[in-house]
């Protein structure tokens, strides 16, 4: 297993793919503390970028597109501190964040998972039940239905139309996005049948968000949920699926740049090790995850 610590938490890297635990201080933004522990599958995952900095380094885990409906819906909109696949490394550790990364792609590369998007989500969305607030009431869902109640804030004519109930299969689609600026954010609810046109004010499916941190953050908990149980948007597209070889021109099997990637893999890993860097137990642990891939690469068919 190889192992990375950073500010905000720790990503390992084991035989399924790589789990992500946020640390234990207050200094960690409270969306990550929310989602907790997140374990994604390789299949999942379409790259990763090492990104050195003045005081240190930062990674950054790129999901395939369609894969994690917490990242659909947020669409790009996370700060880089909320962000709970970016993870800030001290000055003393980019070493093993760099090896992480590189470990990462060669692992990719011969589990053959393509980078492009998928039609099925790969992520399960966070845990239900979950409850986001607004400036106007919350929302709770429970994995079955959702259930809007306003407060003192509401506008009248939210409060004269009465608490909602939503159920799921009711549902067409849900749109999240945070205050920006002066302007308000909204967690809207897209009912069948049931179009509106109303302004955000008056929609009785719709809950107004504000600058207040927690009003965005936890309303987005809400909509992943929302959206990771719904129909896939893409789920009649065809899509790669992980685990097919990677081909040179010609259909032949990549073996010979999937070798020397493992080759020179090995090699930076004992410049790490020899330069004082990587601890010997973390030079050893990363070894044995290597050399069985190493062979596993020179089993491949020969080329005819």
């Amino acid at each position: 297993m190889v192992e990375v610590i950073g500010r905000n938490g720790t990503w390992s890297l084991h035989g399924e793919g790589v789990r992500i635990v946020p640390a234990a201080n207050w200094k960690v933004h409270k969306l990550r503390q929310a989602l907790g522990e997140i374990a994604i599958p390789f299949e999942a995952i379409a790259g990763i970028a090492y990104e050195p900095a003045r005081k240190g380094g930062r990674l950054r885990l790129r999901m395939r597109e369609g894969a994690d409906p917490f990242i659909q819906v947020a669409a790009g909109r996370l700060a880089d501190a909320a962000d709970p696949y970016r993870l800030f490394v001290e000055a003393g550790r980019t070493g093993v964040a760099e090896y992480f990364a590189d470990q990462l792609r060669t692992t990719l590369q011969l589990e053959g998972v393509p980078a492009g998007p998928t039609n099925r989500y790969l992520m399960p969305g966070p845990g239900i039940p979950v409850t986001g607030g607004g400036t106007e009431g919350t929302a709770e869902f429970d994995g079955e239905s959702i259930r809007l109640a306003w407060n003192w804030g509401a506008p009248a004519a939210k409060t004269a139309a009465g608490p909602q109930r939503i159920e799921l299969a009711e549902l067409e689609s849900v749109d999240w996005a945070p205050s920006s600026g002066m302007g308000y954010g909204r967690l809207q609810f897209h009912v069948k049948g049931a179009r509106l046109n109303l302004p955000i004010t008056h929609d009785p499916y719709a809950l107004r968000l504000t600058g207040f941190e927690k009003e965005n953050w936890s309303t987005l908990l809400v909509a992943a949920a929302i959206l990771a149980r719904l129909p896939h948007p893409a789920a009649d597209t065809a899509v790669p699926e992980a685990g097919a070889l990677r081909l040179r021109e010609g259909g032949r099997p990549d073996r010979d740049d999937t070798s020397a990637e493992l080759l020179r893999q090995l090699r930076e890993l004992g410049d790490l090790y020899r330069d004082g860097i990587l601890t010997e137990d973390e030079f050893t642990a990363a070894k044995q995850s290597l050399l069985p891939r190493l062979h596993a690469a020179n089993r491949l068919p020969e080329d005819s």
